[in-house]
C-alpha cells in the first residue's frame, strides 16, 4: 500500500494521544512537551482534516505556554492567579473542543485562533 492510500485512512489516533498528553501534562507536566513535539511531527504527513487538528494542538500548546508565562510573573500582584485559573480552562476547552471534533472526524473549524 502506498503513503497516500495509508494517509487517507488515517483515523486521527495520533491526534488523539496528543490531546490526551495535554489533558496528562495539567498533572504531570512533561507530557505536554511530548504532545507538542507528536503534533509537529505528525503535521506534515496528516490528512487536511487532522493537519487542522494539529496545528490547533500545536497553537494550544504555546498560547498556554505564554499565558502560564503571564500568569507567574504577574502572581505577585495578585492578578497572576485569574490569569492561571483562565488559563487551566482555556487550556481544557480547548482540548475537549479538540476531541469532540476528532471523534466526528471533523477538522477545527479555525485552527489558528486564539480562543476556545
Amino acid at each position: 500500500m502506498n503513503d497516500v492510500a495509508e494517509r487517507s485512512t488515517d483515523t486521527g489516533s495520533n491526534a488523539k494521544i496528543v490531546y490526551i498528553l495535554y489533558l496528562i501534562s495539567l498533572v504531570v507536566g512533561v507530557t505536554g512537551i511530548i504532545g507538542v513535539v507528536m503534533a509537529y511531527v505528525y503535521k506534515s504527513d496528516a490528512p487536511d482534516w487532522l493537519k487542522s487538528h494539529y496545528q490547533w494542538q500545536v497553537r494550544t500548546f504555546w498560547i498556554g505556554f505564554l499565558y502560564a508565562i503571564i500568569g507567574l510573573v504577574t502572581l505577585f500582584i495578585l492578578v497572576g492567579y485569574l490569569i492561571l485559573l483562565f488559563n487551566l480552562l482555556w487550556f481544557i476547552v480547548r482540548c475537549i473542543k479538540g476531541l469532540s471534533a476528532l471523534e466526528k472526524r471533523q477538522p477545527m473549524p479555525e485552527p489558528t485562533s486564539w480562543f476556545f
